[in-house]
C-alpha cells in the first residue's frame, strides 16, 4: 500500500471520483443535452458550466489556507452539500440566475478537493514511495471523467430519468464520504518560530519557479482539445482504429508509471521527469510529419513511456518542492495555474488548426514540451534540489 493511513486516503480517493463523475457528467453531458428543455438556453449554460470552472480555477490556492484553518473535511462537505443542491435545483426548480450563482459558489467549495486530495496523499505517503502515491491520486478520477464524458450524455438521451437519479445518487454518496471525513484536518502550519517568516519565504519562491513549467506542461496537451475530432477526420481515421494503438500505449503507459516512479522515489524525480518530457516532445514530433496516420503503432508506446514517466517526474518534484508550510494552498496555486494552461491550449490550438493544420498544433507541442526540459536545465533547476530542513536554529 502507498499510504500509512489507506482507509483514510481510500475514502478520500472515493470522494474524488465519486465528485468528478457528478461534475464531469452534469457540466459536459447533463446540462447540454437536458439544459434546453429545462429553459436553460446555450448562453446560460455556458456561464453555469464557465463560472463554475473559473471560480474552482481561481479558488484552489486560496481554499488551501481555508482548509488549514477550517479544516479539510469540514470544506469538502460543504462542497458536496452544494453539489447536491446544484444538481438537485437544475432538476427540479431550474432557474438561469440561480442556475449560474449556484454552480459559482459550488465552483469555490468544490477548489478545496484537488489540493486537499494531493496534499494529503503527500502526507500520508509511505517513505519512499511519495511520486507514485501523488500520481496515482492524480490519476485515479480518469475513469470517473470518462464515465461522466461517454456513460452519462448517452444515458440522458435514451434514459433521462435514470440519468439524473445516477447523478444525485453519486452526489449523495459524496456527500456521506465527506461527512465521514469531517474531522480530517490537513498537517498544521509552520507558524511561529523565529525562522518561519524566512522558510516560508523561501518555500513559496521555490513554487513560483514551478508556475512556468506547470503552464507549458498543460498546454502542450491542451492544444488537441478542440482538433482533436477535426484530426481524426481529416485522416480518416474512426475512435476504432485507435483502440489497438490505444490498448498498447496503456500497457506501456502501466509499465512506465511503477518503473518509472521507483526510480523518481529512490533517486529523484528528474530522472523521470527528464526522459518524460524528451519522449513526449519526440512523439509530438513525429506526429506534425505528413502521414501520422500510418505510424499509430509507434506513437503508441512512445506516448506511453513518455507520459507514464513524466506524470510520475512530474507529481514527485511538485511533492519535493513544496513547502511543508501551507502546503494545500501551494498545491492549489500550482493546479490553478495548470488549469490556466489547459484553458489557453484549446484557443492555441484552435488557432494553429486553422492557419496550419495539424502539423502546426503537434509541432507547437512539441517545442512546448523541449522548452519545459531547457527550463528545467537552466533557469528551473533549483526546484530539482530539495529544500533544506530547519535543524531548530532561528537564524
Amino acid at each position: 500500500m502507498l499510504w500509512t493511513r489507506p482507509l483514510t486516503m481510500l475514502r478520500l480517493l472515493a470522494l474524488l471520483v465519486a465528485s468528478e463523475l457528478v461534475r464531469t457528467g452534469f457540466f459536459v453531458s447533463a446540462l447540454p443535452v437536458a439544459g434546453p428543455g429545462l429553459g436553460l438556453g446555450a448562453a446560460v449554460i455556458g456561464l453555469m458550466v464557465g463560472g463554475h470552472y473559473l471560480a474552482d480555477a481561481l479558488a484552489k490556492g486560496p481554499l488551501g489556507l481555508v482548509t488549514e484553518r477550517w479544516g479539510l473535511g469540514r470544506v469538502l462537505g460543504l462542497g458536496a452539500a452544494l453539489g447536491l443542491a446544484a444538481v438537485l435545483g437544475a432538476r427540479l426548480a431550474p432557474s438561469p440566475a440561480w442556475g449560474v450563482l449556484g454552480c459559482a459558489v459550488w465552483g469555490l467549495a468544490y477548489a478545496a478537493l484537488w489540493p486537499g486530495v494531493m496534499s494529503t496523499s503527500q502526507t500520508l505517503a509511505r517513505p519512499g514511495r511519495t511520486a507514485r502515491a501523488l500520481a496515482v491520486s492524480s490519476l485515479s478520477v480518469a475513469p470517473a471523467i470518462l464515465g461522466g464524458v461517454l456513460g452519462v450524455g448517452p444515458l440522458m438521451q435514451a434514459r433521462p430519468e435514470t440519468a439524473w437519479a445516477l447523478l444525485v445518487g453519486a452526489q449523495v454518496a459524496a456527500l456521506v464520504l465527506a461527512l465521514s471525513l469531517w474531522g480530517l484536518r490537513l498537517p498544521g502550519t509552520a507558524e511561529g518560530g523565529g525562522g518561519s517568516r524566512v522558510s516560508v519565504w523561501r518555500g513559496w519562491s521555490r513554487v513560483a519557479v514551478l508556475l512556468p513549467a506547470a503552464f507549458a506542461q498543460t498546454l502542450a496537451p491542451g492544444l488537441l482539445v478542440t482538433v482533436f475530432y477535426p484530426l481524426l477526420a481529416r485522416l480518416g481515421l474512426g475512435l476504432g482504429d485507435l483502440i489497438g494503438p490505444g490498448a498498447l500505449a496503456l500497457a506501456v503507459f502501466g509499465a512506465s508509471f511503477w518503473g518509472a516512479g521507483r526510480v523518481a522515489d529512490r533517486a529523484h524525480p528528474r530522472r523521470a521527469l527528464a526522459p518524460g518530457l524528451l519522449l513526449l516532445a519526440l512523439t509530438f514530433g513525429v506526429a506534425a510529419l505528413p502521414g501520422v496516420e500510418t505510424r499509430l503503432w509507434l506513437l503508441a508506446p512512445l506516448l506511453g513511456v513518455g507520459y507514464g514517466a513524466f506524470v510520475v517526474g512530474w507529481n514527485g518534484l511538485v511533492g519535493r518542492v513544496l513547502p511543508d508550510a501551507h502546503r494545500a494552498a501551494a498545491w492549489g496555486t500550482v493546479m490553478a495555474v495548470e488549469a490556466l494552461g489547459y484553458a489557453v491550449g484549446p484557443v492555441l490550438g484552435g488557432l494553429l488548426w486553422a492557419s496550419f493544420g495539424p502539423a502546426g498544433v503537434f509541432t507547437l507541442g512539441a517545442a512546448v514540451f523541449l522548452l519545459a526540459e531547457a527550463y528545467y536545465l537552466l533557469p528551473g533547476r533549483m526546484v530539482t534540489r530539495p529544500l533544506p530542513q530547519p535543524q531548530g536554529e532561528t537564524s
